[in-house]
């Protein structure tokens, strides 16, 4: 986020005028009940980095308000996944840790008038609120005096009443334009364990209320936020007015990040795992933080992207392609490239000696020089990728078929002499010959070929398991989106020796296929299972 953008706008006037002393002080504030998603990682690049560009402090808070949703194995993944993404915070708090001063404030509400116990239904208050064009009805309870209130909270916070029973709604404006404004409740009884104050309470502030509480305590600055909470506003700043807080921060809403083919839902990706549609959180179909990182997405990758879209107040889509562009970019001069081969064809050179094999020498990354060269065994029985061979070419196909000549990646000039089959017509070999003078790096003829082949050595290749992945989402031709029921399939390959020591979670390049990760999870001992990170052709353009 180095380039200037609304928000800093917003922040460089505050800093000319010392609205805040000079301060900048932002928070990233997850609601531990799910995975971050990669939406997730544009507020904690955006909130981190403005804190780091005007040398302020960001806090990591959890909005844990919810026992209901909340666990403690969410806060672990956040935690995880800000710190994978390169960023670390000035504190890490809970807005629980402000239940005993939230409840204070309450108080103070209600002393003041401006709040009253309720003892509507959720769907009375509903109908109660009134619509867009018509204005709310005042609940029947609102004219409660000050003590009976205090009394009937008191024993809300005793654990008096069943769950839904009673609610503590602020006194404001049940006409106004703005719906959040019509006396919203600000707390409920919920009678569940939290994961951080276990059983003290049984009432749990509405996020509403709490959020301003939370960042004027912690001394916030710059409360940013994504734009379906510009409406929510006005109830933000009239909390802290009424709380009569001095200096109160300021909400600042920015879009929030779409993307084509991915689902930005928590509640459907919540859906997705329990439904075992996907293989957990961290499935690397998922479009959360922890599912892009198995997937081998980097954070230079992720924060990449997230400063190319830029910081906007309109709501936008952004295409996938651009984040599969910045994953290409980052990993092109980062990892070494691999000979694999996928739907192998067995190659047999009949003019090699049997029993004998060399070494030939290939470059490692040919966008990164810097990493040097590898050996590679090469012998008389070699495979190819299926895709390699037609026997009956196509218009400007140059790679392998009967009477073509081509060059075998670091190796030799082979011909294709004969595809051999079956009794029932099935391809079983190719027999070729090879030029023994044409050797890369050696003194041959000077003649060219079109195409090049990669290959592995058939003795010393090593199964390995690939998964390829689709999008997990793809539009139903309705305009909307369906799950992708074809989003995984997996194959097995024939790999150059030297993946055999690969290690959970180290990335590569097939060759002509895209970058592949060894997964974490499956990756153990000779078992070599690797995910596709991305393929190698791109449709985005800058």
């Amino acid at each position: 986020m180095s380039e200037t953008n609304f928000i800093h706008n917003i922040i460089d006037k505050d800093l000319q005028t010392q609205k805040y002393g000079g301060r900048v002080y932002t928070r990233f504030p997850p609601e531990p009940n799910g995975y971050l998603h990669i939406g997730h990682a544009k507020s904690i690049c955006l909130n981190f980095t403005t804190a780091k560009k005007y040398s302020g402090k960001c806090n990591l808070r959890y909005d844990d308000t919810n026992p209901v949703k909340e666990d403690v194995e969410y806060v672990d993944s956040i935690e995880n996944d800000v710190k994978w993404l390169g960023f670390d915070w000035e504190k890490r708090l809970f807005a629980s840790d402000y239940f005993d001063r939230m409840y204070e404030c309450a108080v103070h509400l209600v002393k003041k008038g401006k709040a009253f116990v309720c003892d509507l239904t959720a769907d009375e208050i509903k109908e109660y609120r009134g619509t867009l064009t018509q204005p709310g009805r005042e609940s029947p309870y609102r004219d409660r005096g000050v003590s009976e209130n205090l009394q009937l909270f008191e024993e809300m916070k005793a654990g008096k009443y069943a769950d839904g029973e009673k609610v503590l709604r602020a006194k404001i404006d049940m006409s106004s334009p703005n719906i959040n404004m019509r006396d919203p409740v600000i707390y409920r009884i919920a009678h569940s364990s939290h994961h951080n104050t276990g059983d003290k309470w049984c009432i749990y502030p509405m996020y509403d209320y709490a959020h301003p509480i939370e960042d004027a305590i912690e001394g916030i600055t710059h409360s940013i936020c994504t734009l379906e909470f510009e409406d929510h506003r006005p109830l933000y700043d009239w909390t802290l007015q009424e709380l009569d807080w001095p200096t109160p921060p300021q909400q600042i809403e920015f879009a929030r990040l779409n993307l084509t083919n991915t689902v930005m839902s928590k509640r459907y990706l919540k859906a997705l795992v329990d439904d075992k549609k996907v293989d957990g959180w961290d499935d690397p179909r998922m479009p959360t933080i922890a599912g892009l990182r198995r997937r081998g997405y980097t954070p230079e990758a992720i924060r990449d992207f997230c400063e190319r879209i830029g910081v906007s107040k309109a709501n936008s889509t952004v295409d996938v392609g651009l984040l599969e562009h910045c994953v290409r970019e980052d990993l092109k001069t980062k990892v070494p490239s691999k000979n694999v081969v996928f739907d192998p064809i067995k190659v047999v050179i009949t003019n090699y000696p049997d029993n004998e094999t060399e070494e030939v020498e290939v470059e490692n990354n040919k966008e990164a020089p810097e990493m040097g060269n590898r050996m590679l065994p090469f012998g008389r029985e070699l495979y190819i990728d299926g895709e390699d061979f037609m026997e009956i070419p196509e218009k400007k196909y140059f790679r392998m078929f009967p009477g073509n000549e081509v060059r075998f990646k670091g190796a030799y000039f082979i011909t294709c002499n004969e595809a051999v089959r079956n009794a029932d017509g099935q391809l079983t070999e190719l027999h070729c010959s090879y030029d023994p003078a044409t050797k890369s790096g050696s003194g041959f003829d000077g003649r060219k070929v079109k195409g090049t082949v990669h290959w592995v050595e058939a003795r010393t290749a090593i199964p390995v398991k690939v998964r390829i992945y689709d999008y997990l989402m793809v539009e139903n031709g309705q305009g909307d989106s369906e799950l992708n029921l074809d989003s995984l399939k997996e194959t097995v390959a024939y790999a150059e020796p030297s993946l055999k020591d690969a290690k959970p979670g180290e990335r590569f390049q097939f060759f002509r296929h895209g970058y592949y990760i060894a997964d974490e999870k499956l990756t153990a001992g000779s078992e070599k299972v690797f995910n596709q990170i991305v393929d190698l052709k791109s449709s985005w353009k800058k």
